[in-house]
């Protein structure tokens, strides 16, 4: 990245009519001088041919070699910051993306060993419930066993 310094060298503007020369008083960044350059660009396109046409007003003539090497410099900084700032929000959105599925997987998790317990108090009880009704069926049957003999001692004293 360029280093901030102040600066009062002149850029040109080429209107319409003729160029118009104002100073920048401010902190360099590379942006300024990037906006500047694409406004520059802007204004000899209207009043060139096609860049691809290959013609002698095509903007590649416009600019010096150095020129266009320290636009071509300015511009992969640009290019490579908005690249490391996209990857550092995907690794952020990522990493949110990871705390939440923890989490959920933590309730999960939780809510699985609930339902996991309750089913094991469930089958406790069940089995429980079915050893008693296997008692009382039992005892039913002894004692309609015990009925049926003394409904046949009654019978058999009349």
């Amino acid at each position: 990245m360029m280093s901030a310094a102040c600066t009062s060298s002149p850029f040109f503007f080429t209107g319409a009519d003729e160029p118009v020369q104002f100073q920048c008083p401010i902190q360099e960044t590379g942006l300024i001088e990037e906006l500047l350059s694409l406004l520059q660009e802007g204004n000899s396109k209207s009043t060139t041919a096609s860049p691809n046409s290959g013609s002698d007003g095509s903007n590649r003539g416009v600019y010096s070699v150095d020129e266009r090497k320290r636009r071509r410099m300015t511009s992969n900084r640009e290019s490579a910051r908005r690249s490391r700032w996209r990857k550092k929000r995907h690794l952020e959105d990522l990493t949110e993306e990871a705390n939440r599925l923890k989490m959920e997987n933590r309730e999960l998790k939780n809510r699985l060993g609930f339902a996991a317990e309750k089913c094991h108090v469930t089958w406790r009880e069940n089995e429980r419930l079915e050893a008693e009704s296997l008692a009382l069926w039992a005892r039913l049957s002894h004692l309609n066993r015990v009925l049926v003999a003394m409904q046949t001692m009654q019978q058999s004293q009349y």
